[in-house]
C-alpha cells in the first residue's frame, strides 16, 4: 500500500483527508500518463455514488483530466463493477469510481481501474503519488489538445442490458426486497429486477446525499430481515453504497452472508462440471463452518489475505472461477473483475429457480461455528507476531482444538493492532482460548 491509497483506493474524509486538490491531481497525472503511453488523446471513464461530496470529486476528476488533454466520459450515479466493466468492453484506457464504499456520507473515495477493469497495479498508483507530493512533473495541454467531458449514461445502460443478459430464468411470481442502501443501486437494481419479471419491494431509495449507508444496506441487514418477513417475501438482497457487495436474507428472515454464497453457488457450479480446479476461493476471514460444510461435499478452497483484491489475485494466478469474503464481495471470474452485489443476487436466483428449493434450504448446510475476536493493541505488530512464546501458545490451541475449532492471529493492515480469533463449539471455548494468547502477549510485555 501506497502513502494515499490502500487496497480499496485513496479513501478518507471529504475535503480533510481526501481533498479536492487530491482529486485534480490525480486527473491531472492519469489524463497525461495514459496519453503520453499510448500517443494519443487518453479517454477515461468515470462513475460516482450518491455522496454529497461526489459531484464536487466528478467536477475536479474531469478538470484534472481535460487539462492534460484526456477526455472524461461521465456515467453519472452508478455502481463500482459498472465502471469495471464498462472499462473493459468499451476499450477505455482506465476507469475511476468515486466512492466510499459502506462508509458514512462525510467519507469519499476514489478508486482507480485499468483498461481491463481490474484495480489499478501498485507501479502506476505509485507514480500517480508521486505526482500528488510534487516529484513529478505534467505538462498542461493547449489549443486543440485541450480535452472534453462526454455524457456517457449509454455506458450504464449498456451495463444493465449485460445484467438482465446473465439470468437464464424469468423471475416471474417471485417476490424480491432489495435494500439498495440510499446508494450507486437504487436506479439500476429494481429495474433489473422488474425487466426480469419479478415483483420488487424496494426500500431505502430515496439518496439525498446524506443517508447514504445510515442504518441500511448490508451493514444494516436486520432491517430487510424485518422486511422480508413482514411482507412475505421469497429472498431480499441488500447491497452496500457502490453495491460491490451483496448480502442475502431467506424467506424466514435469516442472513445469508458471502460465506454462505461461496457454497450455494461453489456447490452448483459442481453439480453442473463447472467448478474448475474443483475449488472456492476464501480469505482467511471465512467462517470454520463454511470449511465444514465445503469437505462435505467434497470441495477444496484456497485462503487468502482479507480483501477481495487478494481473491482476484489468486483467481486469475490459479483460474480457480468463484471467491469472496463473508462481507458479501463474491467474485464470479467468469463475468467479472470485481464483486458485483446485482450479480451475486441474480445468481443465488438462478440457483433458487435451477433446483426450485427455498434460500433457507439452499443455505442450511453452512453452520456457522462462535466465534470471539479480540483486538490487542501493541508496542511492535511483527515483534508480537514472530515471538516464539506467543507462537507456542497459538500452536497449542490449535492442537487442543484439532478438528473442532480455529485459531487466526494475524496483524491489521491499518492499526497497531494483533487480532486474536478463535472459532469453536461454543463461545465459551472461544473465549478462553483467545484469552489464553492475549495474556501470553500482555506476560512477553508487548502491549502498547
Amino acid at each position: 500500500m501506497g502513502k494515499y491509497f490502500g487496497t480499496d483506493g485513496f479513501r478518507g474524509e471529504a475535503n480533510k483527508t481526501l481533498t479536492f486538490e487530491h482529486a485534480v491531481k490525480i486527473g491531472r497525472f492519469l489524463g497525461w500518463y495514459y496519453g503520453a503511453r499510448e500517443n494519443k488523446k487518453a479517454k477515461v471513464v468515470i462513475g460516482k455514488d450518491t455522496r454529497r461530496s461526489s459531484y464536487m470529486f466528478e467536477y475536479a476528476l474531469c478538470t484534472g483530466l481535460m487539462a492534460s488533454g484526456a477526455d472524461a466520459y461521465i456515467m453519472h450515479v452508478t455502481t463500482t463493477p459498472s465502471v469495471a466493466y464498462i472499462t473493459r468492453v468499451d476499450d477505455f484506457d482506465c476507469g475511476i469510481m468515486i466512492s466510499a464504499s459502506h462508509n458514512p456520507y462525510y467519507d469519499n473515495g476514489i478508486k482507480l481501474l485499468n483498461g481491463h477493469g481490474e484495480k489499478m497495479d501498485e507501479e502506476t498508483i505509485l507514480k500517480v503519488e508521486e505526482y500528488i507530493d510534487g516529484k513529478i512533473e505534467v505538462p498542461v495541454a493547449e489549443r486543440h489538445e485541450i480535452g472534453r467531458t462526454v455524457d456517457y449514461v449509454a455506458g450504464r445502460n449498456r451495463y444493465i442490458g449485460f445484467l438482465i443478459s446473465l439470468s437464464k430464468y424469468g423471475f416471474k411470481g417471485k417476490k424480491v426486497g432489495l435494500d439498495v442502501a440510499n446508494g450507486a443501486a437504487w436506479q439500476i437494481a429494481k429495474g433489473v429486477y422488474e425487466a426480469l419479471g419479478a415483483k420488487v419491494y424496494v426500500m431505502n431509495d430515496e439518496p439525498d446525499g446524506y443517508n447514504i449507508n445510515t442504518d441500511c444496506g448490508s451493514t444494516h441487514i436486520e432491517h430487510l430481515q424485518k422486511f422480508v418477513v413482514e411482507k412475505g417475501l421469497d429472498v431480499g438482497f441488500a447491497f452496500d453504497g457502490d453495491a460491490d457487495r451483496c448480502l442475502c436474507v431467506d424467506e424466514k428472515g435469516n442472513v445469508v452472508t458471502g460465506d454462505h454464497v461461496l457454497y450455494i453457488y461453489g456447490l452448483y457450479m459442481k453439480e453442473r462440471g463447472k467448478l474448475l480446479n474443483n475449488k472456492v476461493v476464501t480469505t482467511v476471514m471465512s467462517n470454520f463452518g463454511l470449511y465444514k460444510a465445503l469437505d462435505r461435499v467434497g470441495i477444496e478452497y484456497e485462503k487468502t489475505k482479507v480483501g477481495d483484491k487478494y481473491v482476484y489475485e489468486n483467481m486469475v494466478k490459479t483460474g480457480n472461477r468463484i471467491g469472496g469474503e463473508q462481507s458479501g464481495h463474491t467474485i464470479f471470474l467468469k463475468y467479472e473483475t470485481t464483486g458485483d452485489g446485482i450479480v451475486t443476487s441474480l445468481k443465488l436466483m438462478e440457483v433458487m429457480l435451477a433446483k426450485e428449493k427455498p434460500m433457507s434450504e439452499l443455505a442450511a448446510p453452512v453452520v456457522f461455528y462462535p466465534q470471539v475476536l479480540k483486538n490487542v493493541r501493541v508496542k511492535s505488530k511483527p515483534d508480537a507476531q514472530n515471538d516464539p512464546d506467543v507462537q507456542a501458545a497459538v500452536k497449542r490451541v490449535a492442537d487442543e482444538l484439532g478438528d473442532s475449532g480455529r485459531i487466526l492471529v494475524r496483524e491489521s493492515g491499518t492499526e497497531p493492532v494483533i487480532r486474536v480469533m478463535v472459532e469453536a463449539d461454543t463461545n465459551e471455548i472461544c473465549e478462553k482460548y483467545v484469552d489464553s494468547v492475549i495474556e501470553v502477549i500482555k506476560a512477553k510485555g508487548h502491549l502498547a
